[in-house]
């Protein structure tokens, strides 16, 4: 059975910026599963902080959960620039609460991986070549591929990974494997999986309803062809994170199935 972690956003956006990330980590250990997706875009100033971070990951390990950190920002600038910024605060922050994985955002990769320059900085923050579970000092860094141009075409994460293959570097960082979102920008998700099944370490897993600015994540079917021969093509012993919105009715109901359910399909 892999572990399954139940994305903030799965109890809704507006339900964790009313009531806060911790609110909900004992609904997520009562529904069996192993991690919690912490979502920075949920969250204001305050609560970013080293020192509210840390008291969030406290909270967690006392439910045993462990942590995912998840931003918004991205690995690479819309000029195609390592945002080492974005990068040092991102691991600041995965530091601080506890994280396995800090996944960003692509961005805009265009190409050039400045390999040297992003193992550097991972060397001086002292996680390079860091591997899954070695928590909390080495949070690993995974990219997530997203719903927009830049950062979500499957040419740009080929093109990183091999970048990074090329320079010896094939481990450096891992990717988080979005089952849903290729659909917003266009890409064949079985097509992706296949390509990228070798540097994925985190599954996103929803299904998606609707069709270009209407589009929205759904759970999928008990029976979803898709998201059964994605997760059939992609690693099976890496985590699996529900990222879709459970019904506000029956949240605990829906949270347990659903983590009994991904965690087998």
């Amino acid at each position: 059975m892999a572990e399954v972690a139940i994305v903030a956003s799965a109890f809704g956006a507006g339900a964790i910026r009313r009531d806060g990330h911790a609110a909900w980590f004992g609904a997520t250990k009562e529904a069996g599963a192993s991690a919690f997706e912490v979502r920075r875009e949920l969250m204001d100033e305050a609560d970013a902080q080293p020192d509210a971070l840390r008291a969030l990951g406290t909270a967690l390990a006392r439910e045993g959960l462990w942590p995912v950190w998840s931003t918004p920002d991205a690995l690479y600038g819309k000029d195609g620039a390592l945002d080492e910024a974005a990068l040092r605060t991102a691991v600041a922050c995965a530091r601080a609460l506890g994280a396995r994985f800090v996944k960003l955002q692509l961005g805009g990769f265009a190409g050039d991986a400045q390999v040297a320059q992003l193992a550097a900085v991972l060397e001086e923050l002292g996680i390079a070549g860091a591997r899954i579970g070695e928590m909390p000092q080495t949070p690993r860094v995974v990219v997530e591929n997203g719903q927009l141009e830049q950062g979500g075409k499957l040419a740009q994460f080929i093109g990183l990974f091999r970048a990074l293959r090329a320079a010896g570097h094939d481990k450096l960082i891992g990717m988080t494997f979005d089952i849903g979102n290729w659909h917003w920008t266009g890409e064949a998700p079985l097509m992706a999986a296949v390509a990228l099944a070798p540097y994925v370490e985190y599954i996103h897993c929803k299904a998606v309803d609707g069709a270009g600015a209407r589009r929205f994540a759904c759970a999928p079917a008990a029976d979803d062809a898709l998201c059964r021969a994605a997760l059939a093509r992609l690693p099976a012993g890496v985590p699996r994170g529900i990222e879709f919105p459970f019904d506000e009715a029956r949240v605990a109901e829906d949270a347990a199935r659903y983590v009994a359910w991904l965690g087998t399909a």
